[in-house]
């Protein structure tokens, strides 16, 4: 029993230092966005509300937060719906190869970002797509996909397909069987779905500089960008907004899955 005790100690107190270790950035991100020095420190010698009236004031600033939104929004639309069809169809399937098309699903969360940026960029080039919402979207889609196919593929694994089977022996087509019997019974699934798929798009940054620029730039390029060039407070109270957005996030999700 006494080692027992220690053993759960050290997995506590290795637990704690973790989640210390996760959340240190946001415990000083958070200080520098009020910081009222005009560069970047910690801590903070005063406090001010002016880097966010800056954010909130530019027209730059504003119209990224606007690109990164309604990229994120699409690319929701787009995964959300491509993912759970998938997923279901995958959770269905007894066949061999359900194995390989789900890997192929997930290859663009295994593969390199990076690598995944550069493909994108030259064919995208081809296609006139780059510096585009559009483009944006669809490579964001790409992103997205593979972490919506695992939350709806969890969710289907607890679903009783024989309510589908009743469904389609009582006349209803596979559609009407898909839409009214098999999402309604994963809604937990489909609304975290729906959240990883925006926050991956409105966080994503390396797809975002090989083909967004200018006056097209996503938010955490121009929050790149801001590092490199002007080293203000202004990237962290974007970036505090962002923090806040991902807690709300999270707390709509603890909510549903309450439910």
């Amino acid at each position: 029993m006494e080692l027992k005790a220690k053993k759960s100690l050290w997995l506590r107190g290795y637990g704690i230092l973790a989640l210390l270790f996760l959340n240190l950035p946001l415990l000083i991100i958070i200080p520098i966005s009020f910081s009222g020095s005009r560069i970047m420190s910690f801590p903070p010698e005063s406090f001010s509300l002016q880097w966010y009236e800056r954010l909130l004031g530019s027209s730059d600033w504003m119209a990224s937060l606007g690109i990164s939104f309604q990229a994120a929004l699409f690319t929701t639309l787009l995964a959300v719906p491509l993912g759970s069809v998938a997923a279901y169809g995958l959770a269905r399937s007894e066949r061999k190869s359900a194995k390989l098309v789900t890997a192929l699903l997930l290859t663009p969360s295994i593969i390199p970002i990076v690598v995944v940026a550069i493909g994108i960029f030259f064919l995208f080039s081809r296609l006139g797509l780059n510096n585009t919402i559009l483009g944006l979207t669809l490579a964001h889609t790409c992103l997205a996909l593979p972490f919506v196919v695992i939350t709806m593929n969890a969710g289907f694994q607890r679903f009783d397909f024989t309510l589908v089977t009743a469904s389609r022996s009582l006349g209803a087509g596979s559609v009407r069987t898909f839409l009214t019997i098999a999402l309604p019974n994963v809604i937990p699934s489909v609304v975290t779905s729906a959240m990883l798929a925006f926050i991956t798009s409105l966080d994503e940054v390396v797809v975002a500089l090989f083909i967004t620029s200018g006056a097209n730039s996503s938010l955490p390029r121009r929050m790149f960008a801001s590092l490199r060039d002007d080293l203000d407070p202004t990237v962290a109270a974007a970036s505090a907004l962002l923090i806040l957005l991902a807690i709300v996030f999270v707390a709509i999700s603890s909510i549903v899955d309450d439910r």
